[in-house]
């Protein structure tokens, strides 16, 4: 059965991007913590220089995933990730379609009726995968909704002291978490958390 997994990168005070939506300091582990090359593939590609212990974590990861849902603020400053995410196909949350969208030879996809269509029609492209979850205020949504299954968040050793906030935006708190998985890389420390169900 596919799951609904959070997927998520921030600093040590709680921080997803800077005050400019800025994400070189929560996003550099990927790219400077290691020796180990990591592609992505997709239309956009990027090559990844991590620790072994990182490298691991993320093969692992995302050699389950099928799909991924994500929000519209994160498709624009992905630029759409060349129109086909590596992840799988994408289901970018919006309310609006932006223009030039969708394109041919896209696997982008975008969902107007709301988190919970979003989340049927990710699964379904999934086929028995994962689905990854990106953008804080999806990974938000999915937690208010009771979606979520698991929460994946990188700690980078960073403090930013403002920014956007991962967890701000929660309605049913507390809410509780199983016990984490932990893998210490370099420069990042990666935690793993199944979301208990209310």
């Amino acid at each position: 059965m596919s799951k609904l997994i959070a997927i998520m990168s921030m600093s040590l005070d709680g921080y997803v991007a800077d005050r400019n939506d800025g994400v070189d300091e929560v996003f550099d582990w990927y790219f400077n913590s290691g020796e180990v090359e990591i592609h992505t593939g997709g239309s956009d590609p990027m090559t990844f220089k991590v620790s072994g212990p990182s490298a691991e974590h993320l093969r692992g990861l995302t050699s389950g995933l099928g799909a991924v849902l994500t929000g519209r603020r994160t498709f624009d400053v992905a630029q759409g990730w060349g129109g086909n995410h590596w992840w799988g196909p994408a289901f970018v949350l919006t309310h609006h379609i932006p223009a030039g969208w969708p394109r041919p030879d896209s696997t982008v996809h975008f969902v107007t009726d709301g988190i919970e269509s979003a989340v049927k029609q990710a699964k379904a492209a999934a086929a028995g995968k994962s689905v990854g979850v990106h953008g804080a205020d999806t990974i938000q949504q999915c937690l208010n909704a009771g979606l979520l299954d698991e929460l994946h968040v990188d700690v980078a050793a960073v403090l930013l002291g403002s920014g956007i906030r991962l967890f701000d935006g929660l309605a049913n708190t507390p809410a509780f978490l199983g016990n984490p998985t932990v893998i210490a890389g370099v420069g990042v420390t990666h935690l793993r958390y199944p979301v208990r169900k209310a």
